[in-house]
């Protein structure tokens, strides 16, 4: 395994529920502290890593998020059962018997999502998707007790399980946690590659918290850093699966990132939208246009920083997020980061000036 794909398997093994993001966290500043010049954190917990090409250059800010969509117990009944709360989007069809950690100060505890079987399920009963609150995560504990003896409590986090796997197609991965490691890991490789280059710029790397449960760690982090340029990486929506359609979903994996021109926390900034696409077109990079009217990313929060800041956010394509397995493809991760390497070493003083004021 190479040194960039072992940084994808063990950004995507660490566990970083919203609120609890500190093991996500540790990897990315092991894995960007060799090519930046200061990390530190704002008071939620968001990693920045600063890299200076030009002092008192333009500030851009290129923003992953660290969480992960999980779980969090509220309760451990007599036998010794998990009640829980999601903590991010879950859809209930894709939860049931899925292995999970809990979080515990001792450790990790290995359990499963359960419910009634459904041989006990009337007929009625079995056309229904099984609610979240009906659910309950098994740890083998007998007892109340006993579960509280293993070191579990309220307010512990809960991570899905699904190793870091390279596929028989080795372009395509499959890990728990893409959405969105990757956008961190992006940022990472970024400045890595820019460790020997000239950018005319201030670069900040961050790994943003709590996301998932309202792009909050981007706003702190943003006010933080006080960026003239925002992006925010992020995984989109593949629609290469059987069932949806294009009206759902264009995007292909494998054919480059996604511009995102529209989501529901932002309108994309036109000038910053055109110098991007127009950077891609010179250096042959390939993308995608893509709008997502029910989701939302990062440069939600950043766009809306201070007086307000030019935006976009840039995805790679991805299968089955919000789930405990997904799918993105090497070429598109490689392509992403080609991209930011060429967009960071073009935003000069005259171009930020040209993109927040001209557009």
């Amino acid at each position: 395994m190479d040194e960039t794909t072992q940084m994808l398997k063990e950004l995507t093994d660490a566990n970083g529920i919203p609120g609890n993001e500190k093991e996500a966290r540790d990897v990315m500043k092991k894995h960007i502290s060799p090519y930046a010049d200061d990390v530190t954190t704002d008071h939620l917990g968001s990693l920045i890593a600063k890299k200076t090409g030009k002092a008192g250059g333009p500030k851009v800010m290129v923003t992953g998020h660290l969480d992960e969509i999980g779980f969090m117990i509220t309760q451990i009944d007599d036998n010794g059962f998990l009640k829980f709360q999601t903590v991010g989007g879950w859809w209930s069809q894709v939860m049931l018997a899925q292995r999970v950690n809990v979080m515990t100060s001792r450790g990790n505890i290995t359990g499963v999502i359960g419910s009634k079987p459904p041989h006990i399920l009337t007929a009625e009963q079995r056309k229904k998707a099984v609610e979240i609150k009906d659910m309950f995560i098994d740890i083998g504990a007998s007892s109340k007790e006993e579960a509280e003896s293993f070191g579990v409590k309220p307010g512990d986090s809960v991570a899905p399980i699904c190793d870091f796997t390279i596929m028989n197609n080795e372009k395509l991965m499959m890990a728990k946690a893409w959405d969105n490691r990757i956008g961190c890991a992006i940022a990472i490789e970024a400045m890595k590659r820019l460790q020997n280059e000239d950018h005319p710029n201030e670069l900040y790397g961050v790994g943003a918290v709590q996301e998932e449960v309202g792009l909050r760690g981007a706003k702190t982090s943003a006010s933080k850093i006080e960026p003239d340029i925002g992006f925010a990486v992020d995984v989109g929506i593949a629609g290469d699966t059987p069932g949806v359609t294009e009206n759902d979903a264009k995007a292909e994996i494998g054919k480059g990132p996604q511009i995102l021109v529209y989501d529901r926390s932002m309108v994309s900034h036109k000038g910053l939208r055109e110098f991007v696409t127009a950077t891609a077109d010179k250096h042959g990079i390939p993308y995608q246009f893509d709008a997502m009217s029910g989701g939302a990313t990062d440069a939600g929060s950043i766009h809306l920083t201070g007086e307000g800041v030019p935006s976009l956010a840039v995805t790679v394509p991805t299968r089955y997020i919000h789930t405990h397995a997904a799918i993105l493809h090497k070429d598109d991760f490689e392509h992403a980061v080609q991209l930011f390497v060429e967009i960071i070493k073009g935003l000069d003083a005259d171009k930020v000036n040209e993109i927040t004021y001209d557009s």
